[in-house]
């Protein structure tokens, strides 16, 4: 590898126009699919250039700490993000070069958006890189709270709502939506070895770290997964009232994501825990029922 992987060196060997910047973060974010609203419908067209420059900035961070890892690669990893946390600060108070630096300042000005739930989500990318288990519930907490609800309060934010019990709320919910991902994707990260199942939790249910790769579903396993899952439902009803405080498109927006979330849960309940033989996820058979409860006026 070079000392600077591609997302960084390659586009500054040009220069940029604010406009080809918000033109190419807009690219990059369609070019994936994740959670965060990136390409929906619901969201408002003047909103999008934003959330593309946001998401820009978080997709090339994540690869830099998750793509193609190789044993060994950590610090390497680790300067990557060191080198995207310095170009934040200094887009902050000069000219960045880079076009997702260039759409990311015209971003954070426009909607005075916090520049430490930035922060934050480079933190979690760190994380990433250098921890592999978690000793406690509280431990990932504290994960999810750098890794997932700065990109509710960004979203908040740019739809204009600046209000704590908002953001906590929010909080709730994206910490839960993070717990589904993690719960659902037991045996996808366990390949890559990562466990985000709590270490105390698993020696309660009597559940042992060398018995998971054989994707052993035993009781110990089945009841742990089902108290950590309940766990993330309590999340979502801790949010749900978000729902009823925000209007217009976001409304929407959050209706869906909430009931997609719950719908995970729901799918992990009903194959009996076994997230190792089947991933659970949605399909279009889902759509229809997400349909109908987003537009339930509960």
């Amino acid at each position: 590898m070079s000392d600077l992987p591609s997302p960084v060196a390659e586009p500054l060997a040009r220069a940029w126009t604010e406009s080809e910047a918000f033109a190419y973060c807009r690219t990059l974010t369609l070019g994936h699919y994740e959670n965060f609203p990136v390409g929906s419908m619901l969201m408002p067209p003047h909103l999008q250039p934003a959330v593309h420059s946001l998401y820009a900035f978080m997709r090339t961070a994540d690869d830099f700490s998750d793509e193609d890892r190789r044993p060994g690669d950590e610090a390497e990893r680790l300067a990557w993000l060191t080198t995207w946390n310095a170009m934040l600060d200094e887009c902050l108070v000069g000219t960045p070069c880079h076009p997702i630096f260039i759409a990311l300042k015209a971003t954070l000005a426009r909607h005075d958006l916090p520049v430490q739930w930035l922060k934050d989500l480079l933190h979690a990318f760190e994380m990433d890189v250098t921890i592999r288990r978690y000793k406690t519930y509280a431990d990932v907490l504290t994960y999810c709270r750098y890794s997932a609800n700065p990109v509710g309060r960004l979203i908040l934010t740019l739809f204009g709502y600046k209000d704590d019990a908002l953001y906590g709320f929010s909080d709730a919910i994206c910490t839960g939506l993070q717990l589904a991902n993690h719960w659902q994707d037991v045996a996808v990260d366990l390949k890559k070895d990562r466990i985000y199942l709590p270490q105390d939790d698993m020696a309660r249910f009597d559940v042992s770290e060398k018995n998971l790769p054989e994707g052993i579903r035993g009781p110990g396993f089945h009841a742990l997964l089902s108290y950590e899952v309940e766990r993330a439902r309590q999340l979502f009803l801790q949010g749900k009232p978000l729902l009823l405080c925000v209007q217009g498109r976001l409304k929407w927006e959050l209706k869906l994501t909430w009931n997609g979330g719950w719908r995970i849960l729901e799918k992990i309940e009903n194959a009996d825990f076994d997230v190792f033989n089947r991933r659970p996820i949605l399909t279009k058979w889902d759509a229809a029922l997400l349909a109908t409860r987003v537009l339930s006026p509960r």
